[in-house]
């Protein structure tokens, strides 16, 4: 036998007896490790049974924390209040979405029917509490539950019975946020702002009334409808009372730039040949008339609230007739709330427009304030 085949069969005989020799304990140590590792590949915790779909389609990649953007919750699930809470998810406003009401029934089923249409919105989290925990850290708090006026009852009675509710509602809110911003949609808003802000002792910028935004938008909507013009190219304010001694500004109504008066110098007055006029007057009686005819309203003006919710929440800062203290404006002496062009942005309300009133115009402003305050001062708070 040569010389390299004796050296290569002794390298065999020396491998087979290593191999004989080694083989048992890595063959012990790789047992041992393979029933140490889990099914799934990777040490974990335990899992329950409950848990394993979930633990067998997810892998881990990063410990994370939850992240917070925004939260909005909404005081009562009425007609207003759910109204407002589907508008706010479909437009995909904020990530958490929490609603509290008194009657745990009806607050149960809300929150189940919306829940179950998640799947076409883009808010994932939707919870539901009379426990006004539920609402902890909210940034943005709409109130809309309240009572509603009955027959035969005064302005004045259903605001005393309102502000009962609200003495209840309203340290609840800020026990749990107390940085948060609220806006008031429940009747009569301005008033009723006036009440949340003195029962919070909030700053008046994170104290918001929805106000004449609503007003506002039916006064674009029938400017449009009588020119044939889209109401978004209707540019135009009312002011003052949410209600009935609300203000037409028509010294800014403009198209395009064009203002309306420039072409119809009585155009609002009673010598208008025209009677725009009966525009106003539409913007005022349209909310009774759809409370004879279904009862309540409720798509208006939660369109108008998650429109509110916007500016607010994303800082568009743009311009909306809104109920706050106008003390000192246009010659309003009273801490009244009312309805003057604001800016909102995510501090709520960061400033004000310094909107040029014509004599006329300011003149009807304070009246509507006068009209405030002589339900206001008799409250007690």
């Amino acid at each position: 036998m040569s010389w390299l085949a004796r050296v290569l069969l002794t390298s065999q005989r020396m491998g087979a007896q290593s191999a004989r020799s080694l083989c048992p304990r890595m063959a012990l140590r790789v047992g041992q490790a393979a029933c140490n590792l889990p099914r799934g590949g990777w040490s974990s915790p335990p899992v329950s049974k409950m848990a394993t779909v979930k633990h067998e389609l997810i892998k881990n990649f990063t410990s994370e924390e939850a992240i917070h953007h925004n939260k909005v919750s909404i005081i009562g699930t009425g007609s207003v209040g759910m109204a407002c809470a589907l508008n706010i998810l479909l437009k995909g406003l904020s990530d958490e979405l929490a609603l509290v009401d008194a009657d745990e029934g009806k607050l149960k089923g809300e929150t189940m029917d919306l829940q179950h249409g998640s799947p076409f919105m883009k808010m994932p989290n939707i919870v539901s509490s009379k426990d006004y925990l539920v609402t902890a850290n909210s940034d943005l708090v709409i109130i809309t539950a309240g009572v509603r006026q009955i027959k035969g009852e005064t302005r004045l009675d259903l605001v005393e019975r309102n502000v009962s509710v609200f003495k209840l509602m309203i340290p609840s809110i800020i026990q749990y946020s107390p940085w948060c911003k609220m806006i008031i949609v429940t009747n009569p808003v301005d008033i009723l702002t006036y009440v949340a802000w003195k029962l919070s002792a909030f700053p008046k910028n994170r104290v918001i009334g929805s106000g004449c935004n609503l007003d506002t938008a039916r006064f674009r909507y029938f400017i449009g409808q009588r020119l044939g013009i889209h109401s978004e190219s209707c540019h135009g304010l009312v002011l003052g009372e949410h209600g009935d001694s609300s203000v037409p500004i028509w010294s800014g109504v403009n198209i395009a730039g064009v203002p309306l008066k420039d072409l119809n110098p009585d155009i609002g007055t009673d010598k208008d040949p025209e009677q725009w006029e009966n525009v106003h007057k539409k913007v005022v009686s349209s909310g009774y008339e759809m409370l004879k005819m279904k009862g309540y309203t409720s798509w208006g003006v939660s369109l108008s609230v998650a429109d509110l919710t916007e500016s607010i929440l994303k800082n568009l800062r743009r311009v909306h007739p809104v109920s706050t203290l106008s003390k000192g404006l246009y010659g309003i002496n009273e801490e009244i709330f009312l309805s003057v062009p604001c800016i909102l942005g995510e501090n709520g309300i960061t400033d004000l427009i310094k909107l040029k009133l014509t004599p006329e115009e300011e003149a009807r402003l304070q009246k509507s304030a006068d009209t405030l305050w002589e339900i206001q001062k008799r409250l007690k708070l």
